[in-house]
């Protein structure tokens, strides 16, 4: 699998990012590519520190950063050239098969959305998370990309962690329950 990594997102950026990464390549030989996406210089500071020089690894440059602080919205408009739109760029060009970022999260729920579109009947991208349990694990469909879903994204919401259940976790009758967050004013 080809991954495209938002090396600058998070709060500590590219010092516990690319760590992780560096950990994520020896734990998962399945990853063909990993893409490190924003500033070379910090980048190949980070894996120098960490002696690593695997083949797998292409840094991609990118010369912004959205902060915590910025709009979504504005943010994939104005700074077009940041880590996380640059990685969203090279799944919509097929060089990728995801993108992770533990950056600004409507940055990254607006900039797949704009960039890379819903599926036909997907009206909003939820973000999905494989949690483990004592026995297995399930898929949490939205965690955390919308906080006012209506019924029929619910609905979609369901279908798709039902499909991905189903064919990529390989369980053959997969199961949908409901969480709320709930809307008492005091959230």
């Amino acid at each position: 699998m080809k991954i495209a990594l938002d090396a600058m997102g998070g709060d500590f950026g590219p010092p516990n990012i690319v760590g992780g990464a560096v950990l994520a390549l020896k734990e998962y030989p399945h990853i063909s590519k990993l893409f490190l996406v924003g500033d070379t210089p910090r980048i190949e500071a980070e894996l120098n520190k960490h002696g690593c020089n695997d083949r797998r690894i292409e840094i991609f440059h990118a010369t912004q950063v959205v902060e915590m602080s910025d709009s979504a919205i504005d943010a994939v408009r104005r700074k077009k050239d940041s880590s996380v739109s640059r990685a969203v760029d090279l799944v919509k060009k097929g060089e990728a098969a995801a993108i992770v970022s533990a950056g600004h999260t409507g940055a990254a729920v607006a900039a797949t959305a704009i960039k890379l579109r819903t599926l036909p009947g997907v009206d909003r991208p939820g973000i999905a998370a494989v949690i483990p349990t004592e026995t297995n694990v399930f898929v949490l469909i939205d965690a955390g990309a919308n906080s006012d879903a209506r019924a029929e994204h619910l609905l979609q919401y369901a279908i798709m962690g039902s499909v991905y259940s189903r064919h990529v976790m390989g369980y053959k009758n997969p199961c949908v329950g409901l969480m709320s967050i709930g809307g008492e004013d005091v959230k």
